[in-house]
């Protein structure tokens, strides 16, 4: 996929999907779809068109995420940059532009957002948004002012209504009616909570954690449980602190292929019964032995098991952990 931050060198004409896209969950994959040119999208008229036409399926999203830039905070994301180019391929997705998310682009009004952004740099010919779009200076253009704007250009406009989450429990405990949307700070609560099995459904895959293997204190060696340690990207969204039941695949190389390895139990946490200060991924492969050092790895989180606890000893923490591992392979199995 050509991924580039200048729009002016896109591959054009495009067919657009704009949106800031962190998660790529259901609610996205539907913005993105009259868009892909993917057949697992469901090839339609629309989509042979964009291939016949030469028109390159494009997602535009921005960087750094909005939300970083007004608070001036570093902001972590469910889908860092490798992440979500992974995702967007799978989508059928031919380019992503990140559009420099800066105090010129927040001036621009919708007008000119269309104008400069849509029509002389990316040559949209289609676009799609979701029907919460805003855009412009002040967020003051919405949806239906993009559909307006740009029929100006003859460019069509489609507008997505909202996914929704016909899993959602309205009697579930810190949850509210209009919260069955599926968004992104709504999978980003839900994973606060430890629930990743509801975080599946709204995103519509596991949620996972894409690491390098570095070397630990190795102190699960001492215990009978040896982990590998993951390194993160520093932009990586976190669950709740705690167990989980995990799948776990090697990326090989550059491709997409991902090579299932084992099932096994992940913490997330300081280890505050060996002192711990920071927060470290440690996994435990399940009847597994070899090197995996500086190996790229991608952990499905499938169940959260318990919270992090600090034990009186080691002893307890490796019968917990033996615990740990049963739950586990009954869940998994």
């Amino acid at each position: 996929m050509r991924v580039t931050n200048q729009a002016e060198l896109a591959l054009t004409p495009t067919a657009v999907a704009l949106g800031k896209f962190d998660g790529v969950h259901r609610g996205h994959q539907q913005v993105i779809k009259p868009i892909s040119s993917s057949t697992e999208m469901g090839l339609n008229l629309s989509s042979r068109e964009l291939q016949q036409r030469n028109i390159h399926s494009t997602v535009v999203t921005f960087d750094p995420h909005p939300q970083e830039f007004f608070s001036g905070k570093p902001r972590t994301l469910l889908t860092p940059l490798n992440e979500k180019v992974k995702q967007l391929r799978l989508l059928g997705v031919e380019q992503l532009v990140l559009l420099p998310f800066d105090r010129e682009l927040c001036e621009l009004s919708p007008v000119e957002f269309v104008e400069k952004i849509l029509v002389q740099q990316l040559q949209a010919t289609q676009i799609s948004v979701g029907q919460d779009f805003r855009f412009g200076s002040k967020r003051s253009g919405t949806a239906y002012d993009l559909q307006i704007i740009a029929a100006r250009y003859n460019i069509p406009v489609t507008i997505v209504s909202l996914e929704i989450d016909t899993q959602h429990d309205s009697t579930a405990q810190n949850t509210c009616p209009e919260m069955t949307r599926i968004s992104t700070s709504l999978i980003r609560s839900i994973l606060e909570e430890g629930n990743v099995e509801r975080a599946q459904q709204l995103l519509g895959r596991p949620y996972s954690l894409h690491g390098v293997v570095v070397k630990g204190q190795q102190l699960g060696r001492t215990i009978g449980f040896p982990t590998a340690n993951l390194e993160l990207p520093k932009d990586k969204f976190l669950p709740r602190n705690g167990v989980y039941a995990v799948r776990v695949f090697e990326a090989s190389g550059t491709s997409e292929h991902l090579e299932f390895l084992a099932l096994g139990v992940m913490n997330i946490g300081n280890r505050p019964t060996v002192n711990g200060e920071n927060v470290t991924t440690e996994v435990h492969l399940f009847d597994w032995a070899g090197d995996l050092y500086g190996k790229k790895l991608v952990v499905e989180l499938e169940k959260f098991l318990r919270p992090e606890t600090k034990f009186a000893s080691l002893e307890a923490l490796k019968n917990q952990i033996q615990l740990d591992c049963k739950e586990a392979k009954a869940f998994l199995s």
